[in-house]
């Protein structure tokens, strides 16, 4: 398994541990090492912005005194939300790595596919900064589905 993915099944271990959201945590690394980690506190912080990538975007930002996150990856536990995704853009992330998919995360009772629908799927999206590579890179699926079962065996509350 990928070290920083199972970082981010980690992160997303001590959130839905702790009652803090569901099972996405998320990691970015910059030249190797880790700059920003987070993990869903929508139930937590009772905000449904505070999505995994979001508050790991945040950290880094924060941590390397910058909006632009560019050299940057993202490594999460579900494939990102619409406006996860749109956030990884607007901090001009490089690559996104992410175990469960979209329906996935239907699987748990999340409605990502509805959003994506609304704003016209992500089939044409490519890397920002490279026509040839995909921006979105699955990874570890299995290791991801595992933390999906866990969190549904704590009987989640539906959100």
């Amino acid at each position: 398994m990928d070290k920083y993915m199972q970082m981010a099944i980690r992160e997303a271990q001590r959130g839905i541990h702790a009652g803090d959201g569901g099972p996405f945590g998320a990691i970015i690394v910059k030249d190797g090492m880790v700059v920003g980690r987070g993990h869903n506190q929508v139930l937590k912080r009772q905000n449904p912005t505070l999505h995994g990538e979001v508050v790991a975007i945040g950290q880094a930002t924060r941590r390397l005194h910058t909006h632009d996150l560019s050299g940057c990856e993202l490594y999460t536990t579900g494939e990102p939300c619409p406006m996860c995704l749109c956030a990884c853009l607007w901090a001009n992330i490089d690559r996104v790595y992410y175990g469960c998919t979209i329906a996935d995360n239907a699987r748990i009772g999340f409605r990502d596919e509805r959003f994506d629908t609304l704003m016209g799927g992500r089939q044409a999206l490519v890397n920002p900064s490279s026509n040839a590579e995909p921006y979105l890179v699955p990874l570890d699926r299995d290791a991801c589905l595992a933390l999906f079962d866990e969190y549904l065996s704590l009987n989640p509350k539906a959100y």
